[in-house]
């Protein structure tokens, strides 16, 4: 059995709760929501709902239920106006509970509706994907994709509560679950080097033994440095070492169509791309490279763009990334495995040849 924790936001604080059968937990949770008068509405995904009907039904029972199209095109100006008509014919006052039930793109998207909803409900986080049970379901960032970048568009607003129900993952594809091990990859990168180590010594599955605990560790992890640094406001390192390998990851999200790749794979690129610039400006040994590509390929990740992309375009995307500052790129670098920081004014040679390295043309 796997201990919950707590992410420590004062009066915000909230619990995140794991196992492998908490329906009745959930389902407890609420029927007292209910009994207290506080209308229940949940969003998921055509996918979540035909392969964890079951599961739907057996914990929401009567509330009314969103299924938008899986994928990150449902992360949208369009998709957000879908769940607010939503919100809005089932009547949801200032008490109401949103739930958001599916992988990270619902629970980036149902948390933002949430948020945005006369102005702020409460919202829970049931998350079915391993990516959003290690990363994206905890923290309080929510929001949508626009033409001109990745989750340029959103708010900080924190869950209730995450339930972290691993015997969802049952019916998890392939390609998603690997997508999920490219988080713990980078969160034994930037601040576990035994969870590194332990990703070396051999492939987790879903069968792993230890996977529940992995799960926690990564959420703890993210857990004490949101703690610190809820909005990303740190001058360095903070919040924003959660993005090691998304500025490139990002970029390539948006400069191939996001629907191309997973976001787990493109994060996957970008944490040997990071790899790479974190050589080249001489902060950790060659041989991490081989280090960081050989753990990804073995957990059946891409260290490749499938298709060249152009260089130029790629820049672009990077410089309407969020983390840029007084007009400057920021990248997350490895000091060492298993340490990483923020590095602010890093010429663009490397940076460059960092992801013609990947595959950029």
């Amino acid at each position: 059995m796997v201990a919950p924790l707590t992410v420590q936001l004062g009066a915000r604080a909230y619990p995140i709760h794991f196992g492998e059968r908490l329906g009745p937990g959930l389902r407890a949770e609420v029927a007292r929501l209910t009994a207290a008068g506080r209308r229940v509405a949940v969003v998921t995904d055509e996918a979540v709902r035909a392969a964890q009907g079951a599961f739907l039904a057996e914990v929401f029972g009567a509330a009314p239920v969103l299924a938008v199209p899986p994928g990150e095109g449902s992360k949208s100006l369009s998709g957000l106006e879908r769940v607010l008509a939503f919100l809005a014919a089932e009547r949801l006052d200032r008490g109401g509970v949103v739930v958001a039930c599916g992988g990270g793109v619902i629970g980036d998207l149902a948390g933002f509706a949430a948020a945005a909803w006369l102005r702020g409900v409460d919202f829970l986080q049931v998350p079915t994907t391993l990516l959003a049970m290690v990363d994206s379901s905890v923290g309080g960032k929510t929001g949508i994709n626009v033409p001109a970048g990745k989750n340029l568009v959103g708010a900080f607003h924190q869950p209730r509560a995450v339930y972290i129900d691993t015997g969802l993952l049952a019916t998890l594809p392939a390609r998603e679950f690997a997508a999920g091990m490219a988080e713990v990859v980078k969160y034994g990168l930037l601040g576990d080097a035994a969870l590194f180590a332990r990703l070396e010594a051999g492939v987790v599955n879903r069968a792993s033994a230890d996977l529940p605990d992995l799960i926690r560790r990564c959420c703890a992890l993210k857990a004490r440095i949101v703690e610190a640094d809820e909005r990303e406001l740190a001058a360095d390192g903070g919040r924003a070492l959660l993005n090691l390998g998304h500025t490139f990851g990002h970029a390539i999200e948006n400069v191939a169509g996001y629907g191309e790749y997973l976001h787990g794979e493109a994060v996957a690129i970008g944490l040997g791309a990071a790899a790479r610039l974190s050589v080249d400006l001489g902060l950790v040994p060659a041989e991490v490279v081989g280090r960081v590509e050989r753990v990804l390929t073995a957990h059946g990740l891409p260290v490749r763009l499938a298709r060249p992309l152009p260089w130029a375009d790629l820049l672009a995307a990077m410089q309407r990334d969020k983390k840029v500052r007084a007009g400057g790129l920021r990248f997350v670098v490895l000091a060492a495995v298993g340490e990483a920081a923020t590095r602010g004014g890093v010429p663009l040679p490397p940076v460059e040849a960092a992801f013609r390295a990947v595959g950029a043309a």
